[in-house]
């Protein structure tokens, strides 16, 4: 052993490296630093579900409640000197009496330019405002813009990096990446408009859901977009699994583009119904949650399941397919109404074919709710012509926005939106 280890050292020096394997080394260094910094996502992601859990003890009262919106009229929350505000929703957050401590003006500009596709510039401002924020809560809302540019435009990576810098800045959990369909040009608008028929699910996911699924068979006849439900489901069933499944492959089948609102929760309760090496529920909850995921486009999380599939059941899983035609929409405290009318992903050079449909919506129910979920930008000049049209019709109204992205948001308050219709921003 001693002579093996001096010889060691009585070898002559190494020669240099030739420039083939300079650039093989400089590679797999590259690979270590990125190895690295997907690790260190992984360690925060894990921090945040941590967080995310405690939070959603402390506040479960508070998301239970009615979502107020801006302009609203309830009164503050007294808080104890103590307590924190993390978990509180962000709607809460942008009524509250407190006085806001980030610049406002420089929010404004940053909403104006990216309402007219000055999005370089905007990304600048957020990056700077971001960069000034601190830990008090009512700074948060470049934070929440900055998160809504990245999704906006598919910077999955950009988002990701930023929930470090979100979780490690307020301590709590970062909002989590939901997989969209990219903004379709305007010329498409009319076929991203109109009424969405929903279904709502809700209690024990089970053969009690044939009668739903029927309707939304029914639904996907006149309707290529539709939206579902799941956040009032509180258990599920190995036949109501089935039952789900097959309908979520029939409608992609079908070229259905497909809402989901609570994917994340079913797929946590799905989580929770399984176990590796148990087969006694079937295979229909594993693979109702390697669906919900794949949809979601969490495809680590679905390789994973997809190996404890395999070691279950002792076959090969089916493999990861990128989503098309699906966006993810937050869970909701309440069932929604089925009636909401659905903005297009984009919508800009004036409102175009929307007119006559929003006029044909106002002649048929007495109050207008706009979904939002998939509305990524509006310029300008047709947000000022909606407001407009809704000032005709708000006398004797309710109008509501729903499921608003941070920057829409902005542009919607700055143009004075708040004094006819209730805005509701997506929650972070």
């Amino acid at each position: 052993m001693g002579m093996g280890l001096f010889s060691l050292f009585k070898k002559a020096a190494a020669p240099p490296l030739s420039d083939d394997e300079q650039a093989r080394l400089a590679a797999s260094n590259a690979a270590a630093r990125h190895s690295q910094a997907a690790r260190q996502r992984e360690i925060a992601r894990a921090t945040a579900m941590k967080i995310d859990a405690i939070e959603s003890a402390m506040a479960a009262d508070i998301f239970n409640l009615a979502e107020p919106a801006w302009g609203s009229q309830r009164p503050a929350r007294v808080r104890s000197a103590d307590e924190t505000l993390d978990g509180i929703a962000t709607t809460l957050l942008m009524v509250s009496d407190a006085p806001l401590v980030h610049d406002a003006p420089a929010i404004d500009e940053i909403a104006i330019l990216y309402a007219n596709g000055q999005t370089a510039a905007a990304l600048q401002m957020l990056l700077e405002a971001v960069t000034q924020a601190n830990h008090l809560n009512s700074e948060r809302s470049a934070w929440w813009m900055l998160f809504d540019f990245y999704q906006a435009s598919g910077q999955q990576d950009a988002f990701d990096n930023l929930s470090i810098d979100y979780t490690s800045t307020f301590e709590t959990s970062p909002p989590s990446w939901q997989a969209r369909q990219p903004p379709q040009p305007a010329a498409a608008t009319p076929d991203w408009s109109g009424l969405t028929p929903t279904i709502a699910l809700a209690g024990m996911l089970d053969q009690q859901i044939a009668p739903q699924l029927q309707r939304l068979y029914q639904l996907a006849e006149d309707s290529p977009l539709l939206r579902l439900e799941f956040s009032r489901v509180s258990a599920v069933s190995a036949d109501g699994c089935a039952l789900l499944l097959a309908a979520l492959h029939r409608l992609q089948a079908r070229q259905r583009e497909l809402i989901l609102a609570g994917a994340a929760a079913l797929a946590a309760l799905l989580r929770d119904s399984i176990a590796v090496g148990q087969r006694g529920g079937g295979a229909a909850p594993w693979l109702l949650l390697l669906e919900l995921l794949q949809l979601q486009n969490r495809e680590k999380e679905y390789e994973q399941t997809a190996m404890d599939y395999c070691v279950t059941f002792e076959v090969s899983p089916p493999s990861f397919t990128p989503p098309r035609k699906v966006a993810m929409a937050p869970a909701q405290p309440q069932l929604s109404s089925p009636d909401r009318f659905m903005l297009p992903p984009l919508i800009e050079q004036q409102l175009g074919p929307l007119l006559p449909a929003i006029q044909q919506y106002a002649d048929t129910y007495p109050a207008l709710v706009f979904d939002c979920s998939r509305l990524a930008r509006i310029d300008y000049d047709s947000a000022i012509q909606l407001h407009t049209v809704l000032a005709a019709l708000a006398p004797g109204r309710k109008i509501a926005f729903r499921d608003v992205n941070h920057l829409v948001a902005s542009l919607f308050k700055l143009l004075g939106y708040a004094s006819l219709a209730s805005i509701y921003p997506h929650k972070y």
